[in-house]
């Protein structure tokens, strides 16, 4: 199993490994709130066209607030990517009407996810129960995500959330669905990378898009971490020598080069990009990918592009 450093320089073919780094943050998605993205007047000024734009469905918001979301983003080139929770579904009639309405306004990709609360709302307590009820089999979206937890996650084991993948690629397999698999943010390129190798061949060829935060204060970057159950990898990466420089800020730098470098070393993996959590702000995290793109002139906004079965 080889793992790199996130201090690690390129260490060959750096112009190949810059080009590579460029492409991932140019096309890189980012997930932002409903009042994030409303309150926004100019976002074709920050993001590329055609960016996609993750947006939670919050435990206290309300869905008219993901929609309105979603068809202002339609409105200005960029291409919405709604979380639907499972366990916030109270019956299947009403998850049904969500789906729905995210069809009728012309959203085509979703992010199927648990869900935030421990309260289970109605018939969903996981994203499997929402691909075994059918529902999704009656609406034409494009393609399907999924969550995964490099960190681990505090309700299961590794190895029970990577047969959860499995049967996951397998419902896509049967549905002719296509899928795409996003992790919640990290901040240890090993870790990425010591997950991705436990992996194997469960995932075939679906494509993996690794979180990470941009850039932030690091007291912000803990408060979300202990929140979304990865502080314990913030805590580790206080620790480490150097990280004295982190106390000041954080920026995602040298996770991508690392994971630039392992993507250099095993061009079989299946890391097709990255996701940024813009815990410092959408228009910090805007700023760190028109400046870490190359040249701005050439960005175009790419679709996730999921496994074709």
């Amino acid at each position: 199993m080889k793992l790199v450093s996130d201090k690690q320089p390129f260490s060959a073919h750096d112009a190949e490994a810059t080009a590579r780094m460029q492409a991932l943050v140019r096309w890189a998605s980012i997930e932002a709130t409903p009042r994030q993205i409303l309150a926004q007047e100019h976002l074709p000024n920050l993001l590329p066209r055609g960016t996609c734009v993750y947006v939670p469905f919050l435990p206290k918001g309300q869905f008219s607030d993901t929609l309105r979301a979603c068809r202002h983003l339609l409105n200005v080139g960029m291409q919405p990517i709604p979380h639907v929770p499972a366990r916030m579904a109270e019956s299947r009639g009403q998850l049904r009407d969500w789906l729905s309405q995210l069809d009728e306004i012309g959203v085509d990709r979703l992010l199927l996810i648990a869900g935030d609360s421990d309260a289970i709302a109605g018939p969903f307590p996981d994203t499997l129960a929402v691909l075994e009820s059918g529902l999704l089999a009656q609406f034409q979206f494009h393609g399907i995500g999924v969550a995964a937890h490099p960190d681990g996650h505090p309700m299961a084991d590794r190895a029970t959330l990577i047969q959860a993948l499995g049967i996951k690629r397998e419902y896509a397999r049967t549905t002719s669905t296509r899928l795409w698999v996003v992790t919640q943010f990290t901040f240890d390129a090993n870790v990425v990378i010591d997950w991705l190798q436990s992996l194997g061949s469960i995932l075939e060829e679906v494509p993996v898009y690794i979180g990470m935060a941009g850039p932030t204060r690091v007291k912000t970057l803990i408060a979300y971490a202990a929140q979304c159950g990865v502080g314990a990898s913030a805590r580790l990466m206080l620790r480490r020598p150097g990280s004295a420089k982190l106390l000041r800020a954080w920026s995602p730098d040298g996770m991508v080069r690392a994971l630039v470098q392992y993507c250099l070393d095993n061009p079989d993996t299946l890391l097709r990009g990255i996701h940024l959590f813009p815990f410092g702000g959408l228009r910090q995290s805007a700023q760190w990918i028109q400046e870490h793109s190359g040249s701005i002139e050439d960005q175009r906004g790419q679709f996730h592009e999921p496994s074709v079965q």
